[in-house]
């Protein structure tokens, strides 16, 4: 009878290890990386300042001329002043122009 109770108990168990290998490679594959993505560009967006050069996440390329705690004023090509949010810097389409 305990051995019984056993196995069934084992055969429940071997049901869900389908369902948990299922999460652990989501968590490995999509929301690790997307954390990881979200962390590097805090830390971008921390580091920026005046004559950065860089790119919007409309495409809108410029240099940093002013900024505070939550805007940065783009300049651009033709000497235009753009107001955006800091967190509208593209990391990945920056990454390049300033080093």
């Amino acid at each position: 009878m305990l051995n019984f109770v056993l196995l069934q108990a084992s055969g429940d168990m071997m049901s869900f290890l389908p369902m948990l290998l299922i999460i652990v490679v989501f968590y490995f594959f999509m929301i690790r990386p997307q954390m990881k993505k979200a962390k590097d560009h805090k830390k971008f967006v921390a580091e920026l300042k005046k004559g950065d050069k860089v790119i919007t996440t409309a495409g809108i390329h410029g240099r940093i001329v002013d900024l505070n705690e939550t805007t940065i004023v783009l300049e651009t090509e033709g000497g235009g002043k753009i107001r955006f949010d800091k967190s509208a810097v593209s990391l990945d389409a920056s990454k390049g122009l300033n080093g």
